[in-house]
């Protein structure tokens, strides 16, 4: 059976709730897909991000990785494109660290494409009225970190696709946001399905002026 690793974070920056991991959490109870699916929350921490996300692939060989985090003043959700190769924190993580121009993993490229459907995934996530766009950047701090870390684990591994997605403030925090908690957990759900059957992402327009 197809095997998926979808991870969320917990709060940070004095937050009391991250909408990516509490969606994790829902999706863990609700899915009923065709793929085993390992869920699992990281600390939002540049190594014990890294280091957790690492062991959790070498442990479980998943077919497919998502990460997921939060991207509180987004609109909808945002599949991310591109990882870079770079840790440069505005702010200090839960551990404290505040790492300032640092390489995520010293002598790897300058950056990795999404293997995941990303486009794709928009379309489907938009067809089923869920606000969606293509990101093409995934930030400098932790959630950038986890997901260039996921596709350098997974980039010797034929067939293994890797990537991140944001989620916005849901609704439980901010009454005037688009999501509720419960429409992030299903759009989860369904880049998760869209994964499953699209091996080749669609050719859609998806780029960006700025």
């Amino acid at each position: 059976m197809t095997r998926a690793l979808v991870t969320g974070f917990v709060p940070f920056a004095g937050d009391t709730a991250n909408p990516s991991g509490d969606a994790v959490r829902l999706l863990a109870a609700s899915w009923t897909g065709p793929a085993e699916l390992i869920t699992a929350i990281l600390p939002v921490s540049f190594d014990g991000a890294a280091a957790a996300l690492r062991s959790l692939i070498d442990e479980h060989r998943p077919d497919v990785v998502v990460a997921t985090g939060l991207a509180g003043d987004r609109e909808g959700i945002t599949p991310e494109r591109v990882a870079v190769n770079l840790a440069d924190a505005r702010i200090p993580d839960n551990d404290g660290a505040q790492p300032v121009d640092a390489a995520s993993i010293p002598g790897a490229p300058a950056a990795f494409f999404a293997t995941l459907p990303v486009k794709a995934i928009v379309a489907d996530l938009r067809a089923a009225g869920v606000p969606a766009s293509v990101s093409h950047s995934a930030g400098t701090f932790v959630c950038n970190h986890a997901m260039f870390h996921a596709l350098h684990a997974t980039a010797q591994e034929p067939g293994v696709r890797a990537g991140f997605v944001h989620v916005p403030w849901t609704t439980q925090q901010r009454p005037d946001a688009a999501l509720s908690i419960e429409d992030v957990a299903r759009a989860l759900a369904l880049v998760l399905e869209t994964t499953l059957r699209t091996p080749v992402d669609r050719i859609l327009v998806g780029g960006a002026l700025s």
